[in-house]
């Protein structure tokens, strides 16, 4: 069993994980400010006592080669150490021999000898730091001013600096949490808003309302493409509703017509020869519904992928001409053969050559249910090679057209026009089952142009060129039944 994570809001995790990252990073980044602070701060201070202990070598050197030392000379290094802000200062002066002269704290010989040997020695008192200043004169070393000092003193930090660094980092991490903190609300309030949208649309409502004025294009691409979804699936909801509602009327319709006649025929209501006409009539009707419901089975099958399309090489011209030739023997006399532009050399198509004849005879359908009263309907066939390793098969007739209206819903399933609603009985599923048939066979079925001076649809078909070379399927022993209205 999977363990459930534990949801938190985007606000809390972004906020707290980034306030972490950023409290380490200044840790780490205050660590590193220290400690370059304090070889700065040390390299400084060392520097300032050298200069202190050249500026007393230079006092103490009298004209005459001797060394003298003042009387203030205490009160003048603790003024200096007080200036520069070094702490306490052990000064020392010897003369050329070694010989104490001077030192502002209590000293015997032998405390210098072991003081000085520990400050030189930095493995034995590596927390003292010695600095030394020869006094000269002509050239001559004279004697030698030697300086103590604690290295910790000499890399303390005064208290201000301590607390503006302090008060840097604070400011620091207080500056980014407030950042992070109002970036993830920006960027949680719209997603927040879609969410709800979302929970809105699982409930039914689709009239969601979101502004798309993020600044973000990202954000703002998010809610613009939620709302055209929200739209769409709002149609489609109506869509489905109303052809719901026309799929049961036309079931309904041949159901109440064969239990009216037959119910009149049990009733005696009629007798002899109008009783076998209504048995007939009955009859065409449940074989009507019976092709409803196979057209349903049918589609459904070949939307699951249950339904098996073969890929055999076909000659497409004689194919064409086949399947007009074929289906004009099944109109009346006022529809005219179709006229069939073919090019002149051999296209071979891969695909199925029943499941193609039953898309063009359903397009044929519909360019003769569609002709136009005032004028011969008149169905032009084309057949063209194209680039990209396809055929395409062009379907133009003279109808009446398709309404702008209705042009984006001819592949909807169960829509049916409103001018073939009245003329034609079905279920709206012809164009959507020709396409899924066409899209099996690596091809797909294409809605051209339509006005009131015709429509045009077409069918492409993948080239056999690739195929093993082989024998065109045989054409003449696909022969088609008489067939109802388009579905």
């Amino acid at each position: 069993m999977d363990r459930k994570l534990k949801q938190t809001s985007l606000l809390s995790y972004w906020t707290i994980r980034y306030f972490i990252i950023l409290c380490a990073g200044l840790l780490a980044l205050a660590a590193a400010a220290v400690w370059w602070t304090h070889r700065e701060t040390l390299d400084s201070r060392l520097q300032t006592v050298q200069l202190l202990a050249q500026e007393l070598a230079d006092r103490l050197d009298r004209p005459d080669g001797t060394i003298a030392v003042p009387r203030d000379l205490k009160e003048h290094i603790e003024k200096r150490a007080q200036y520069f802000k070094l702490g306490p200062v052990c000064a020392i002066v010897t003369d050329k021999d070694g010989k104490l002269l001077f030192s502002n704290e209590p000293l015997t010989q032998e405390d210098l000898r072991r003081k000085m040997t520990a400050a030189l020695d930095q493995a034995r008192e590596p927390g003292m730091k010695a600095i030394t200043a020869p006094i000269e004169h002509n050239g001559n070393k004279i004697g030698q001013v030697s300086l103590l000092q604690p290295v910790r003193s000499l890399a303390h930090l005064p208290p201000e600096a301590q607390w503006a660094l302090v008060l840097l980092l604070v400011s620091l991490t207080g500056l980014g949490w407030l950042t992070i903190y109002r970036l993830s609300r920006k960027l949680s309030r719209p997603i927040r808003k879609v969410a709800s949208a979302a929970r809105e649309i699982s409930l039914g409502q689709y009239d969601v309302r979101l502004e798309a004025n993020a600044k973000e294009r990202e954000l703002n691409e998010l809610i613009v493409s939620f709302k055209d979804m929200a739209g769409k699936l709002k149609q489609l909801e109506h869509s489905r509703n109303f052809m719901l509602a026309g799929l049961t009327h036309e079931l309904k319709t041949p159901v109440t017509s064969v239990k009216g006649l037959v119910h009149a025929v049990k009733e005696k209501i009629v007798r002899n020869e109008e009783a076998d006409e209504f048995l007939e009539i009955a009859l065409q009707e449940t074989h009507r519904l019976e092709r409803m419901i196979a057209d349903l089975l049918d589609y459904n099958a070949l939307a699951a992928g249950v339904v098996q399309v073969s890929r055999d090489r076909l000659d497409a011209g004689a194919l064409l001409s086949e399947i007009v030739y074929q289906w004009t023997l099944h109109q009346d006399e006022s529809i005219r053969e179709p006229e069939l532009s073919l090019p002149g050399q051999l296209i071979e198509v891969q695909g199925d050559p029943l499941r193609i004849q039953q898309i063009l005879v359903n397009l044929l359908n519909n360019s003769a249910q569609a002709r136009h009263p005032d004028r011969p309907l008149q169905i032009r066939i084309e057949l063209l090679e194209r680039d990209g390793g396809y055929a395409e098969i062009i379907v133009n007739d003279n109808g009446s057209g398709i309404p702008p209206s209705e042009q984006d819903l001819v592949f909807e399933r169960f829509f049916r026009g409103e001018s073939k609603k009245l003329a034609v009985r079905g279920l709206g599923l012809g164009l959507a089952f020709s396409r899924l048939i066409a899209q099996a066979q690596g091809g797909d079925l294409l809605f051209r142009e339509s006005s009131n001076g015709g429509t045009s649809f077409s069918l492409t078909l993948p080239l056999a060129s690739t195929a093993p070379r082989g024998r065109p399927s045989p054409l003449r022993t696909y022969r088609m039944h008489k067939e109802e209205p388009s579905v």
